[in-house]
This record gives structure tokens, sequence and C-alpha cells, in this order.
């Protein structure tokens, strides 16, 4: 059993993987793949499970109860993504986000195409018909093991590198995702999620869009 907690972890080490989108203040928006472990994946998850419990009324800007959610996300990892995000927000004093079951839709297209094409962390490109419109942080985990809250708590994880600073190209690598899920300005979520092989790519995305270079998420 030991060895096989040890060879799981190994293979999400190196196989999960995060994509932020970056908008340099001009409109234009670009994006880079940045490498993120989750080396603490089973305490991690119960303190957010904690967290949930105790900080549960962070997650009523969603009320459904099973029905059409925008993608292919359950009401209760719905659930679980706001109530993550609004924690980590309510943290630094910045208001909740609600979910949006258009930008819900628009994570699982783009899911559902990176599940189908390379089953590999691609960002959405700047133009053509996959052309990015909205902030967006993403990560592969393991089925059966990593959900979509661990893509939450390994973007919050980022925290520890953000010490107050605006963003710029220099820094922002190292913090971006974590500035993205608390971007004062940002209002909206919506999520997905699809499988390929033994891989689930998870995708957020949120508007209005953070990490505006030059300026500071709260």
């Amino acid at each position: 059993m030991r060895m096989c907690y040890v060879a799981t972890m190994l293979f999400f080490c190196m196989v999960v993987s995060s994509i932020v989108t970056v908008y340099r203040g001009d409109g234009i928006s670009g994006g880079i793949v940045v490498k993120q472990t989750e080396a603490n994946a089973d305490s991690g998850r119960t303190t957010a499970k904690r967290s949930i419990i105790r900080r549960s009324t962070a997650a009523t800007d969603y009320t459904g109860t099973g029905g059409p959610t925008g993608s292919q996300l359950t009401g209760q990892e719905i659930h679980e993504l706001l109530a993550l995000h609004n924690r980590a927000r309510e943290d630094v004093g910045v208001g909740p986000l609600r979910w949006s079951e258009n930008l819900a839709s628009y994570a699982q297209k783009w899911a559902d195409h990176l599940a189908g094409t390379s089953c590999s962390m691609e960002h959405r490109p700047r133009s053509g018909k996959w052309k990015q419109q909205h902030g967006e942080n993403l990560l592969i985990g393991t089925v059966g093991y990593h959900g979509v809250a661990d893509a939450v708590r390994a973007w919050e994880n980022e925290k520890m590198y953000y010490r107050g600073q605006k963003l710029n190209s220099s820094n922002w690598h190292s913090c971006g995702h974590y500035t993205q899920v608390v971007w004062s300005n940002t209002k909206e979520i919506g999520c997905g999620k699809s499988e390929c092989g033994d891989r689930v790519i998870v995708v957020c995305n949120y508007d209005p869009p953070g990490n505006v270079m030059g300026q500071t998420p709260f």
C-alpha cells in the first residue's frame, strides 16, 4: 500500500501542470506553462473539507441542486470550487465570486478539446476559433485521486510567493495562479473538467480577467 501511494504521488508530481492568463494592460493576453506540485494532497484535502464546513456560506452564490451547471461538474463540485475560491478571497478582504454557467460552458469546451487532442496543458490561443477571452487557470491530475478542489489548493499554494507587489513580467509567474484566484475586480467564475486516459484536466475561467500587468490583485 505504501509503495502504491508513493508511486501515485510521484506520478502526480510529474504530470500536474497549470496555466495562467496574463493581461498586459493593453487588452492582449498571453499564457505560460507553470509546473505545480501538490506535495501534501491528503493533508490539504482534509484542511479544505474543514474550511468548506467552517465557511459553507461562501458557496451560496450557486444554488443548483443537480440541474444544469454549464459543464460536467456536479453541484457539489461547484460548491467546493466556490467555497475554496471565496475563502481565499475572504482572507484578503475581497468579495466572493459568483458561478457563471456561460463561463462554465466556455471552460468545458476547452477541457474537452484538450482531452480529445493532446491530453496536455495548453492555454487558449490569442486568436482564431479558440481565442482566449477570459482569465484562466488550469491543472492536470490523476483520475480517481485528484479533483477540482485539488486544483484550487494548488493555485492557492502560490500565496507564499506573493508579497503585495504590482505584477510585472519578472514576478507574476511564481504567483499568477493565486493572484487570479483573489483578483478583486473578478466577479464570476466558471469551470469544467474532462478526462483522457488516467488524467483529469480542470479548467477555470474568470471574468473580468485578473493578472493585469502593473496592478495589484487587491
